[in-house]
């Protein structure tokens, strides 16, 4: 478990230098993945991801909130440390990313992760009925978990590969009308080839959207 120990601290310290010179704009975005190679690679077990991502936020904040951490949990363990720099913002905000666009209903132990730790979540798929689900129970969830649904950001997703001024303003007003709080735009697909491309159509939707 060297690795577990040596990643969560190192994202811990490279997160804080991250938020001071964005001076205090972070949000760290999270995910415990899909892929089982990838956990094979690092000698990790897939099954237990979850629950040491949880383990993983608890320290991320002790090490973002308290100068001196002395931790033992299942997977980590930790003696006298601390960040230098430490963070603005103390904690950060921690995002959790769920959901795809081919199977947007996360496991019933990711959205109760979410509704209890995270700060906000970045739903990776488009708004529809079965997205709206995912959103009512997670809310749900957070509720009852005893925290306030409308305090957990929701970060909306518009994608403009195949896609015009006309559904981009309806994806906007969706994800308004559905609450959420923040909105990223996805260039991605085979119609966009240099960087100055990508950058051309983020003004156009800027633009065409009004915001």
């Amino acid at each position: 478990m060297q690795t577990d120990r040596m990643t969560c601290a190192l994202v811990a310290k490279q997160a804080a230098e991250v938020d001071v010179l964005s001076g205090g704009r972070l949000r760290l975005g999270i995910g415990v993945g899909w892929n089982p190679v990838e956990y094979e690679a690092l000698g990790e077990d897939f099954q237990t991801r979850g629950r040491r991502s949880e383990e993983q936020i608890e320290v991320l904040r002790l090490l973002w909130t308290q100068d001196v951490v002395t931790y033992s949990g299942r997977w980590h363990t930790i003696s006298h440390a601390g960040l230098n720099p430490p963070p603005i913002q103390r904690p950060i905000p921690i995002w959790i990313g769920s959901g795809a666009p081919q199977t947007p209903m996360p496991p019933e132990a990711g959205m109760r992760r979410i509704a209890r730790l995270a700060d906000g979540w970045f739903p990776l798929f488009d708004l529809h009925d079965q997205g709206k689900a995912v959103i009512a129970r997670i809310r749900q969830y957070t509720e009852e978990a005893g925290r306030d649904p409308g305090a957990l950001g929701l970060e909306g997703r518009v994608n403009l590969a195949g896609t015009g001024p006309d559904d981009w303003i309806k994806a906007v007003q969706g994800w308004e009308a559905i609450g959420a709080t923040h909105l990223s735009v996805s260039t991605g697909g085979k119609a966009l080839q240099t960087p100055y491309e990508h950058l051309d159509a983020i003004r156009r939707f800027k633009h065409e959207v009004g915001l």
